[in-house]
Formats: structure tokens, C-alpha cells, sequence
């Protein structure tokens, strides 16, 4: 999966561009006299005054913000009218620095806009907005209204509603049911200062000065701390994103389980990158729960040990070699074979056509040796130039690495980035044209993505066959809190097509072997209960080890304060039937100072 953090920058430099082309303007001006904030936001996701003229809107000013593309303030009615769905707040969007401050009582006239964070491509809700604004300070020093708690009382358990069908299920015409659906409670508090008291942190603290916490302890909760994620139809209602108003000298540096003790305040906004913020102008004190990297044990003489590894765009100018070596010598105990996704060719992102990543690999070979492990021996495919997705210039592939005091390799000659492998017959054996080889390179099902590397390997006199894949990222797919619900993947259809391929694969080998050992395993970006892993299971060929977890275990990446599986190892019938020992090696995903994005997983068995 792409680096959240190189796709999010080059989404803030557009934004910062060309904000205004994410406005949308529903009619011409028009005026509209005597409106209060509640009436401009409405009892819909969607202002029945948008697109047209307001004057003299009275209001406290609750934020400021003085930074970025989305300068403006927040003011809120102190006198609320009696429905619930009617947010007392608004964003005023003045796009230099607001010259207004915390308490002064204003009037605004302008123009009400929709303004939907990142495009409406995104499929994001909108947040209402008074734009072009002309500000009039009434009175300074006033008392500002008081933060609406939100709590695990207050927050429903089911998440949206289900939309229109007749507006591509889309929820904005809906009426907002707050005590029904979490999504309509967050918007009814849209723009209102509210507070929340001694939540938990599910995502750790990132480089943009956010986390995520829970106002729901109790909600889907991981042995550590997290908020997992489980299934599509059991969301967890108590998430928010936590951000820095500006006001808040020292953000907290938080890790999963974490908790800020005592109240943490300010107006609730919307945004691209999560949906609903909190923007705090005050923030709990940071109580540190001492979460600690987890390590594996060490494989015993009679066990392979085969691990997945996403070491998220790894080049060598990179300065984490020390650290991935360290992972992987101390926290997974040097496993026999291990998958790394996300290698980049010798130059990284310079694009100017190097496919070979030998100075990559190798440099993290020697970081290995240094920390203590092995001298690992490895394989790949390089692929052509430009054809396999992730960051541009950086052609990003699937690496094997293997100790060759414990495991060899079976070298077949002829595999390329265009040449697909094949499974033979071998003195009643399954075994393959070529090692390493690619899974059907050519085929559309890979277009702009990571095609399966396959390498034949023996342990003890027994061939495995393992393939390594990084599947297609979830790029693109909408947000949990977009305005059509159910939500569209359609990073899925890929993922789908990707899973045939390589499940047809493991079936053409077990058609020759029967009791083949056959470990499929990296970065498949989806969860274990989707459809894609269904197909890669279909018909018995494989089963995602991962299950054997507890479900309070089962995951290996964090995204937007959700713990869920995104990296998987699945193996053949043979090696279910057998002993084997599956661990998510949580050393990553949690932290705030993560060297990856991604929990490594190890597989232990007896081949």
C-alpha cells in the first residue's frame, strides 16, 4: 500500500492550490435576511440556504484558525433552538488570517457554500461554510458557549444510515437522526464546540499533529489498547480525530492505549483525511499506557519460520536500515524466508529508468549481519520500468530473503517481469518452469500494480512454494464517513481479479501435488472477512492463518484510530492439517515513531 504520508503531502499541496474548486455552489446568490446559524445548517448534511446571500448572522467566535488553505473561525449561536438535528455552528472561511478572537460576539454577511474537502471525487460529506465573508466585532470578552460532551453515552451504536438509492445512496437529503446514527450526530454537532474527557487513543500521534481516540472504552478493543476493526457492518461509532487548533503549545506524542485524562475542547470540523475533528483548543494531559514492541519467539530446528515484512518504500538514502534490521533479527528472530514488500529500485524515486534494487537489498543484508542475524542470500524479479504502481520512480517489488544455513533455494532460469511461471511435474512432484518467477505478469488484473513473485524453496529435504504479493492499494476507495452509505471500494474490483490469479496458481500446483506445501503471504490490503480473501481461500486452496488469532490480535496496521488486517500469510491444506504457529508482530502500526506503516507476520510450521 502507498505511504499515507507521500500520498497525503502531494493531496495538501493541491489543496492548498486549488481549494476553492471543492466548493460547490448550488445557486446563484441570493439575499437571505434575519437567519440564525441553526437555520443555515439545517436539519439535512446539506444548508437549504446554500449558494445564496446571508446577512448580519450573529454568533460567538469559539476558533480561530490562522494556518494552512482553510483560514477562517468558528462562531456559535448562544441561544439554540430546541431540535437536535440543527447545529448552533459554523465555519466562517475568510482565507487570510481572520481578525477576530476567541469570545468577541460578531455578525457575518456572506455567502453560504458546501465545501466539500478534497473534491467532490472523493465522495467526502460537505461542510457549511460562510464564504466571502464581511465581519462585523459587536463585543469582545465574551463568555463562549459551552461544549456539547460527547460520550459513550451520547453516541449511537449504529454508525449511517443507508442512502438514497434514487441519489446514488447518497445520505445528504436525509434527515439527521443524532439519537439513531453516529455519522448524524457528528453532523449535528458540525461547527459546535464540543468536548470530550479521558478518552483512549486507538491511532497513534502521526507527522501532521493528529491522533485518533475512542470515547467508547469498551468498543471492539484489541489486547492493546486499539479499536478493532472486525467487519463492515460493526463500525466503531466512538472514533474521533484529534487535531491541534494552534492553541495547544504541545501536542501530545501518544501511542495506542494511551489516554488523555481530563477534558480536550474545541470546534468540531470535518476534513479529508478522516471526516469528523475535533480541533482542540484545549487538550487532555497525555497518560502513557508503556506500550512496548512485541517480539516473537525464535523458530525451533524442525520449524521453517516464513515471514511478510512491508517496509514502506525502502531505498538506500533511506535512514532506517538499522532499525528494519533490528525488527527483524530481534523482534522476529530471524525467520528463514522473509517476504519484504516495497523495496525500491537502487535511486529510490528518482525517475530516470534504474530497475535494479541490488544496492537496496544489500545494504539492508549488511544492516542484518551488523545487528547479529544472518547473512542472508535473496531473490527477485525486477520489474520494467514504470509498470508496477507505488511511488514514481521507485519501482517498488516483492524481495525474498533467506538463510541459506537453513534453507536453499531452487533456481529455475528464465524468470523476468514479462515471462509468466508455470507448475511442471517432477518425478510425481510439483515444481515450477521457472524460480522466481511472476504470476501472470501480463494480464490486466496487474496494470500499474505489484505482480506475485514465486520462489521454490526446500527445508529439510521438503519443497515449499511461497509467494510473495503486494496487492492494489485502497487508494481511491471512499472514506467510512463519506456521504454515501454504504460506502464504495472500488479498489476491490482489482484486488478481486488479483486474487483469482493467484488462487488459480496454488490450484494448478495442487493439482500436480496434492499435499503440496504452499505459503501465499505480504501486503494483500484487505481485511481478513472481505471478498478478496474469500477468493484467494475459494475452494479449499488456501485459508488465511491469521484467523488463529484471537480476534482481539487479528491485525496488523492501524488507519484512522481502525486496528485491522492488511497484511496476511495463507497456506495450503497441508500446512493447516499440520502444527503451526501464526504471530502479528506488533511493532509498528501503534507507535508514533513507527519505521513502517505495517506489522510484520511470521508463520511457523513443519514442513
Amino acid at each position: 500500500m502507498p505511504s499515507r504520508s507521500s500520498a497525503r503531502l502531494a493531496a495538501l499541496t493541491v489543496a492548498a492550490v486549488c481549494s476553492a474548486a471543492s466548493t460547490v455552489v448550488v445557486a446563484a446568490p441570493a439575499q437571505a435576511d434575519s437567519v440564525r446559524i441553526h437555520d443555515i445548517q439545517g436539519t439535512t448534511r446539506v444548508s437549504p440556504y446554500a449558494g445564496q446571500q446571508v446577512t448580519d448572522v450573529t454568533g460567538i467566535v469559539t476558533g480561530v484558525r490562522t494556518y494552512g488553505s482553510s483560514r477562517g473561525f468558528w462562531i456559535q449561536d448562544p441561544d439554540p433552538d430546541a431540535d437536535p438535528a440543527t447545529s448552533e455552528g459554523v465555519f466562517v472561511f475568510t482565507s487570510s488570517t481572520p481578525k477576530v478572537a476567541v469570545g468577541d460576539a460578531v455578525t457575518v454577511t456572506g455567502t453560504v457554500s458546501e465545501y466539500v474537502p478534497g473534491g467532490t471525487s472523493t465522495g467526502n460529506q460537505a461542510l457549511t461554510e460562510i464564504v466571502r465573508p464581511t465581519v462585523t466585532v459587536v463585543s469582545s470578552g465574551n463568555t463562549v458557549p459551552a461544549a456539547t460532551v460527547v460520550s459513550a453515552r451520547s453516541v449511537p451504536a449504529a454508525y449511517a444510515p443507508a442512502g438514497d438509492p434514487a441519489a446514488n445512496n447518497s445520505v445528504n437529503g436525509l434527515t439527521l437522526r443524532p439519537e439513531t446514527y453516529a455519522l448524524d450526530l457528528y453532523e449535528s454537532l458540525e461547527g459546535m464546540n464540543i468536548q470530550v474527557a479521558d478518552v483512549r487513543v486507538v491511532g497513534a500521534t502521526d507527522p501532521y499533529t493528529e491522533l485518533w481516540v475512542t470515547v467508547k472504552p469498551g468498543e471492539n478493543r484489541t489486547r492493546r489498547g486499539g479499536a478493532l476493526y472486525g467487519s463492515y457492518d460493526s463500525q466503531n461509532t466512538g472514533r474521533l480525530q484529534i487535531q491541534s487548533l494552534g492553541a495547544v503549545a504541545d501536542f501530545p506524542v501518544a501511542n495506542v492505549g494511551d489516554t488523555l485524562t481530563g477534558t480536550t475542547a474545541g470546534p468540531l470540523d470535518y476534513n479529508q483525511y478522516g471526516g469528523y475533528t475535533l480541533v482542540a483548543n484545549r487538550i487532555g494531559t497525555l497518560d502513557s499506557a508503556g506500550l512496548e514492541r512485541e517480539t516473537t519467539r525464535r523458530q525451533k530446528s524442525g520449524e521453517l519460520a516464513v515471514a511478510t515484512y512491508n517496509v514502506e518504500n525502502l531505498d538506500p538514502s533511506d535512514a532506517t536500515f538499522e532499525e528494519h534490521a533490528s525488527a527483524i533479527v530481534n523482534n522476529l528472530k530471524s525467520p528463514d524466508i522473509v517476504s519484504l514488500e516495497e523495496i525500491q529500485d537502487n535511486n529510490g524515486a528518482t525517475d530516470d529508468g534504474t530497475v535494479a534494487a541490488d544496492l537496496t537489498v544489500g545494504r539492508l543484508i549488511e544492516a542484518i549481519v551488523a545487528a547479529g542475524g544472518p547473512r542472508y542470500d535473496w531473490r527477485s524479479v525486477d520489474p520494467t520500468d514504470g509498470t508496477d504502481g507505488g511511488e514514481p520512480g521507485g519501482n517498488i517489488r516483492q524481495v525474498f530473503l533467506f538463510d541459506p544455513e537453513r534453507v536453499s533455494f531452487t533456481d529455475r532460469a528464465g524468470g523476468d517481469a514479462t515471462t509468466a511461471v508455470g507448475v511442471t511435474e517432477e518425478r510425481g512432484k510439483a515444481a515450477l518452469t521457472v524460480s522466481p518467477g511472476r504470476i501472470a505478469p501480463a494480464d490486466s488484473a496487474w496494470d500499474s500494480s505489484r505482480k506475485p513473485l514465486v520462489g521454490e524453496f526446500v527445508f529439510r529435504g521438503r519443497t515449499v512454494f511461497v509467494i510473495a504479493n503486494h496487492f492494489n492499494s485502497k487508494g481511491g476507495d471512499q472514506g467510512l464517513t463519506a456521504q454515501y452509505q454504504p460506502v464504495v471500494r472500488s479498489s476491490e474490483t482489482q484486488r478481486h481479479q488479483q486474487a483469482a490469479l493467484v488462487n488459480s496458481f496454488v490450484k494448478d500446483v495442487l493439482a500436480v501435488q496434492k499435499n503440496a506445501d504452499v505459503v501465499a503471504l505480504g501486503d494483500i490490503n484487505d481485511y481478513e472477512f472481505s471478498e478478496t480473501a474469500r477468493i484467494l481461500e475459494d475452494g479449499g486452496a488456501l485459508w488465511s492463518a491469521v484467523k488463529s488469532l484471537p480476534r482481539s490480535e487479528r491485525y496488523s496496521y492501524v488507519y484512522q484510530g481502525n486496528s485491522q488486517v492488511l497484511d496476511q500469510i495463507l497456506v495450503s491444506p497441508a500446512i493447516r492439517r499440520g502444527a503451526f504457529a501464526y504471530d502479528s508482530v506488533h511493532l509498528n502500526a501503534e507507535f508514533n515513531d513507527q519505521i513502517s506503516d505495517h506489522d510484520p507476520q511470521v508463520l511457523r510450521f513443519r514442513p
